[in-house]
């Protein structure tokens, strides 16, 4: 069963929640209990290829799907809509162990990896149900999450999916994936500020109850696909598990010993798919969790003290321009004994007063499980020309941030144990910083990514990303803006239009 981070919510079942997508009366859920694994349970999943041990994991979570259910969904969801048969490949990198690289899918970002199996789990909970409802979903994005979703869901019968993301806080390439996605059931729209804006307006629409139930009256029923539901969340659980396999059949580790993840982290969605491998007995030491110059989870693990009453910057890894990072929630939850009544304060006060402030001893079981840093624009887009001119490999804004503070990371501590880096998405989402990395120019704002995704192929030899080839030859399906505070009206244009 799965329950409410703020205690104020029957448990539910694990189609229930993908149904609703986020707790009703305000929080998240997460399962009463993580289903734990021996070594021996570990160890004998690790000759599996990845779809067939994302049926294992899933099954443990999503108990009351039939198997036959949930074999049908991951065959669907990691097939040929993949570019790399791997699915999710580990790349060998000198002085990291390896680099899981999340980018291989149709939209070219780690979002795939669930929002291509998250729809059909929301179909089946939809038959389960037997509500009778259309579905509307709601995505805040900033930047990657949107088009994944689109993709997804596009075309799914009795669902309909709509998009916010900030107007000018995304990649050109990342809004020309949204601009151009067709499907009759698809929205898109640009809201007047950043992601924060976005994601607070989808939570206002979530939280009021009596707008729910004047939906509910017209057949309506609301969800999110956003890692704010547990559908999202728990398939990237999955990932981890396999690059700690495939490290492991490289020989640059050995099943048992520990290994620790790097993650570029924003709204902390896959860093806690991490935390939750581990709980489950992956042998994983340290999570590294990587910010950008928007460092507020930096700072939070460093004096337990968090804070969004800050200047937001604009940076060139806009998925991680997030001052909300809401599925802390769900790890402060955990770490702190799931005590309910801490969550509801917590999360009062950042609604009230934007920061609240956890114990000594929350933040010391914090920082046994996550080392936190931070890199700047100018340190990351050192590391993208640093790595390609040592290796030879491209990463993308995000990804560099990443390699950044992993490199802080071994000067101040001094370990040397094995550690992935997750690739989040491919360098060619953001052409124009890699390239400025790589060459010391700088190019125009509004500069066509298109062509400045050809001279990076041309100079690097390696070829753009086929989820992004062409994209400047698709027609704009999408040109929606809204100023902030009107995604509930925007709401229910949707519903007054069908």
């Amino acid at each position: 069963m799965y329950i409410s981070t703020r205690g104020n919510y029957p448990p539910a079942t694990a189609s229930e929640v993908i149904y609703m997508g986020m707790v009703p009366t305000g929080g998240l859920f997460v399962p009463e209990k993580t289903p734990r694994l021996s070594p021996d349970q570990v160890a004998a999943m690790a000759g599996l290829p990845y779809p067939a041990l994302a049926e294992k994991l899933l099954g443990y979570y999503l108990d009351d799907y039939t198997p036959e259910e949930i074999r049908e969904s991951v065959k669907a969801a990691y097939g040929d809509n993949f570019y790399h048969r791997d699915v999710a490949p580990v790349a060998k990198l000198e002085g990291y162990g390896g680099v899981l690289e999340l980018f291989h899918g149709p939209t070219a970002a780690f979002k795939d990896m669930a929002l291509q199996l998250t729809p059909r789990l929301l179909s089946q909970a939809i038959r389960k149900g037997g509500q009778g409802r259309e579905l509307l979903i709601l995505v805040a994005t900033s930047g990657d999450t949107g088009k994944a979703a689109l993709e997804g869901f596009k075309d799914v019968p009795g669902i309909r999916i709509a998009c916010f993301f900030p107007d000018e806080g995304v990649s050109q390439a990342q809004e020309m994936q949204m601009r151009t996605t067709d499907g009759m059931n698809t929205y898109v729209y640009s809201v007047e500020g950043n992601f924060d804006d976005c994601q607070n307006g989808v939570k206002e629409v979530f939280g009021d109850e009596a707008f729910s139930r004047g939906l509910a009256s017209r057949g309506w029923q609301l969800s999110s696909a956003n890692s704010i539901n547990w559908g999202r969340l728990c398939p990237q659980i999955v990932y981890y598990f396999y690059a700690y396999y495939s490290m492991a059949r490289a020989s640059r580790t050995t099943i048992g010993q520990p290994m620790h993840f790097v993650v570029p982290t924003g709204n902390f969605g896959n860093i806690l798919s991490a935390w939750y491998a581990r709980e489950m007995g992956l042998p994983i030491g340290k999570l590294i969790c990587a910010s950008n110059e928007n460092k507020v989870l930096t700072d939070f693990f460093a004096t337990g003290h968090y804070d969004r009453n800050r200047d937001f910057y604009k940076t060139s890894s806009p998925s991680m321009d997030i001052l909300i990072s809401s599925n802390l929630e769900r790890f402060l939850f955990a770490v702190s004994g799931q005590d309910a009544g801490a969550i509801r304060g917590y999360m009062a006060e950042l609604a009230e007063k934007g920061s609240f402030t956890v114990d000594g001893n929350l933040l010391r079981k914090m920082q046994d499980l996550v080392w936190a840093g931070s890199a700047d624009e100018k340190e990351a887009a050192e590391e993208i020309r640093r790595v390609y001119e040592t290796h030879r490999y491209l990463m993308d804004t995000h990804t560099a941030v990443g390699s950044a503070v992993y490199g802080k990371y071994i000067r101040e501590s001094g370990d040397r144990t094995p550690a992935v880096l997750d690739a989040t998405a491919s360098p060619y989402k953001f052409s124009k910083s890699v390239l400025e990395a790589l060459s010391g120019e700088v190019y125009p704002v509004g500069a066509d990514e298109s062509r400045l995704a050809e001279i990076l192929a041309e100079r690097t030899g390696i070829p753009v990303h086929p989820a992004l080839a062409g994209l400047d030859k698709k027609p704009i399906l999408h040109d929606r803006r809204l100023k902030r505070g009107g995604i509930k009206s925007a709401v229910e244009e949707i519903i007054r239009g069908t």
